[in-house]
């Protein structure tokens, strides 16, 4: 029967010995190494003996797990499941990035077996605490950019303006809008001609459009 090596690395001395114990059950894992600090980590990595590598993220109170998976992935062929006992989306993110395939919660142990075959098949799927979280994640770093991308625009537009876009997006012609504002047509055109500078767009009603859509006539209402 073809084993699969297993690296587990575990500053916590109880876990190590139980998780080790209890992996050595299964008739297909053969456990290569196991390390208690990042030096034993890394000298098990320089002599890559294993095909997966069960991490625990927080090591000595700080995240070294995330920097040992990085490594792992980056000097060998082995496949990395992060263990952990916290389930905060940030860390989540961070393992996946530097190369992480799945992310196990300690006392879901009894998933570690199936977690291991399915990473050296290379068939892990990402399970759904983990899948949504990296929704959620995603979502706000969209929120983010479209927050950076609001402020930017602000920050170019005039309220005079933003008021004119406002009432292009209404349906209002350039001369209704000179009308309702008592001002001159070519004031209205220069406002027109500085907004389509500013946002890049080809017609004042694809950047009354743009703006709307960021909301901006919202946030103008609420001054």
């Amino acid at each position: 029967m073809e084993q699969i090596r297993l690296l587990v690395v575990e500053d916590d001395g109880d876990w190590l010995r139980g998780l080790t114990a209890y992996l050595s059950r299964e008739q297909d894992f053969r456990i290569a190494a196991t390390a208690a600090t990042r030096e034993e980590a890394e000298q098990a990595v320089r002599e890559a003996g294993f095909d997966v590598a069960l991490v625990d993220i927080m090591m000595h109170g700080a995240a070294e797990g995330i920097g040992l998976a990085q490594l792992i992935c980056q000097t060998t062929s082995a496949r990395v499941v992060m263990l952990t006992s916290l389930q905060e989306k940030e860390m989540i993110f961070d393992a996946y990035k530097v190369g992480a395939i799945d992310y196990l919660v300690k006392s879901d142990f009894g998933m570690i077996p199936a977690a291991v075959r399915a990473a050296y098949a290379k068939e892990s799927p990402m399970n759904a605490y983990v899948a949504g979280q990296m929704r959620e994640e995603f979502k706000r770093l969209r929120q983010l950019e479209q927050n950076y991308r609001i402020k930017e625009i602000r920050d170019k537009i005039t309220p005079s303006e933003l008021q004119v876009l406002r009432m292009i997006d209404e349906g209002h012609t350039q001369s209704d809008i000179a009308d309702k504002l008592y001002l001159s047509l070519r004031t209205i055109k220069v406002h027109v001609g500085n907004v389509l500078k500013k946002l890049g767009g080809s017609t004042s009603k694809e950047a009354a459009r743009q703006a709307r859509e960021l909301g901006l006539f919202g946030e103008e209402k609420k001054e």
